[in-house]
């Protein structure tokens, strides 16, 4: 049992095989995993290294770990998020203090990375041009395209929120005037409140995958809020940058002809979007040397909370360690 292959409730087995939990646990814990000889045991609290495991292609992501506690998690594309997928894990996010963890690895191990895929942090860049210096940074497609969306959906959220504002004058003037109250309808039945916030999903996808609902309430929604069409329109377009460009130089040309759009569209919630964009260019573009992004690391994140949540919890972190690096280690 030491050896474990899946996140795994140990009170699920102790009730399968009617033992006291907490005594099989304990049992568990102290005799039969292996914890007390765990090389790591000493410092896994602050950061834990597989130098075995480092590969050619990486990814770097944060992860809270419990109670909003950051940990930095480096990670192995080939191994799928499976076992041997955990090159290091370390507290906290700080760029040096990361890269000193990661010096322990020896340098010609990290010169052989040649690819790092990572979201926009600055922190995160920070720690890998200094840990792995031969490696092509690639800012992750859809942290940059959640960027853009977020643009739009801010939009959406500001329209809302006038609204709601707007309705609660008419209610309010209603009640001076000792009237009911009956708001304003929309011809598919939604008020402009509801309107805007069941909008909320039409306005992350391609229209190609709206309901007839959608579709229906689309109409509406952009006849009512002009400005949230030229949105929709600048995050589709910001969008068909990645899917229509093959090089880097196409991929260039189509975010010039997007930043020309964003300027003369002038929407206040797009320019600093568009801005970051801009200074992350560089490694932006690197997306269409391999078309790489960190979609197995925010798998490897997405797997931690769901072993955090199989557990239950935890109660003892050095342990609830050990046992991530005997699956993923």
């Amino acid at each position: 049992m030491a050896a474990e292959t899946e996140p795994v409730s140990l009170t699920a087995i102790a009730h399968a095989n009617k033992i006291p939990a907490k005594e099989f646990e304990k049992q568990y814990k102290e005799h039969l995993s292996g914890f007390d000889a765990w090389d790591q045991k000493d410092h896994a609290d602050h950061w834990m290294l597989f130098p075995g495991n480092i590969d050619t292609k990486l990814s770097i992501d944060e992860v809270a770990l419990t109670n909003g506690e950051l940990y930095t998690v480096v990670t192995a594309k080939a191994a799928h998020g499976k076992k041997g997928a955990l090159v290091a894990m370390a507290e906290g996010t700080k760029a040096l203090e990361i890269s000193a963890v990661l010096a322990q690895i020896p340098l010609t191990e990290r010169q052989r990375v040649t690819e790092v895929t990572l979201d926009m942090a600055e922190t995160m860049e920070a720690i890998v041009r200094r840990s792995f210096p031969n490696a092509r940074l690639v800012t992750d497609r859809f942290h940059v395209q959640q960027l853009v969306s977020e643009a739009v959906q801010e939009m959406r959220i500001t329209l809302r929120r006038e609204a709601m504002q707007e309705e609660n004058e008419a209610i309010k003037k209603a009640r001076k005037e000792k009237t009911v109250y009956r708001p304003a309808l929309c011809t598919n039945g939604d008020t402009k409140k509801q309107l805007l916030a069941r909008s909320r999903y039409l306005l992350f996808v391609p229209e190609s995958k709206w309901s007839s609902r959608q579709q229906e309430r689309s109409v509406i929604l952009f006849r009512e809020y002009p400005a949230l069409k030229s949105a929709y329109d600048l995050a589709m377009q910001f969008r068909s940058c990645y899917e229509h460009s093959k090089t880097i130089a196409e991929g260039a040309e189509a975010l010039k002809g997007w930043y020309r759009k964003v300027e003369e569209k002038a929407l206040d919630t797009f320019l600093p979007a568009a801005e970051s964009i801009r200074l992350h260019e560089t490694t932006v573009l690197n997306y269409f040397v391999n078309r790489s992004t960190n979609a197995s690391a925010e798998s490897f994140n997405a797997k931690l909370k769901n072993f955090r949540a199989v557990v239950r919890g935890i109660r003892d972190r050095t342990f609830h360690l050990f046992r991530i690096a005997k699956l993923y280690g």
